[in-house]
């Protein structure tokens, strides 16, 4: 089987999403930490748009951004299927994954706000957004997006949601809250209980400590 590696930051929600793709298809991999503030060489090179990770190396091809890179996986790797085989299923399933990204730019300016009215504005707005996949994308009726098991989207949306928490710890602040988003809250603890997926959750404290330390140098420097 060809080589595979993995440059990603532990604590990304973005490389999270190709770890747990990964551990689903149980694809042994290397595991290359990269440093925000001084990238390899190797991945400027495999990804000189973006200059970004993830990126993932198979057999010496690299491939940036989480989300394509999570299809890549489920196409060379069919076993364990996350996106449906029924073409209508696939293109919703595709549907809420781009929500998901969508919403990257509403948790990103709460993340960064300062307080007061900045801050009530950005909770607002990642509201609307949360009340849009409580009442269209999750319900009572499946345990997961993808019926009884996680699919692409439960895999887009958990790396979503726990950033969500991590931002509320850091900033203290209470955004998917159980009373206003239950069917959101009730899909997040089950996802974020399936075996593959706690066993790969990087340490809660840790990662709350280290992205708040990215915050504040983020901060002083704007």
């Amino acid at each position: 089987m060809a080589e595979v590696k993995l440059h990603g930051f532990w604590y990304s929600p973005f490389t999270m999403r190709v770890v747990w793709t990964l551990k689903v298809k149980g694809i042994e991999y290397e595991n290359i930490e990269e440093d925000r503030y001084n990238k390899s060489p190797q991945l400027l090179e495999y990804n000189p748009v973006y200059k970004k990770t993830p990126v993932l190396v198979h057999g010496g091809k690299p491939l940036p951004e989480s989300m394509i890179i999570v299809e890549y996986i489920d196409e060379i790797w069919p076993h364990n299927p996350l996106l449906p085989s029924d073409p209508y299923e696939k293109a919703q399933a595709r549907f809420w994954v781009k929500y998901a990204d969508d919403m990257v730019s509403a948790v990103a300016a709460l993340f960064r706000s300062s307080g007061g009215e900045e801050r009530e504005k950005a909770i607002e707005k990642l509201w609307e957004h949360l009340r849009v996949v409580e009442e269209h994308c999750f319900s009572d009726e499946k345990k997961f997006f993808g019926g009884d098991t996680i699919n692409i989207v439960d895999i887009a949306f958990g790396s979503i949601a726990k950033f969500i928490v991590t931002v509320e710890d850091i900033i203290q602040v209470k955004a998917l809250e159980a009373e206003k988003f239950p069917h959101l809250h009730s899909w997040f603890n089950n996802f974020k209980n399936v075996p593959v997926i706690s066993e790969n959750l990087p340490d809660h404290e840790k990662t709350v400590a280290t992205i708040k330390a990215i915050r504040q140098k983020a901060l002083a420097s704007s």
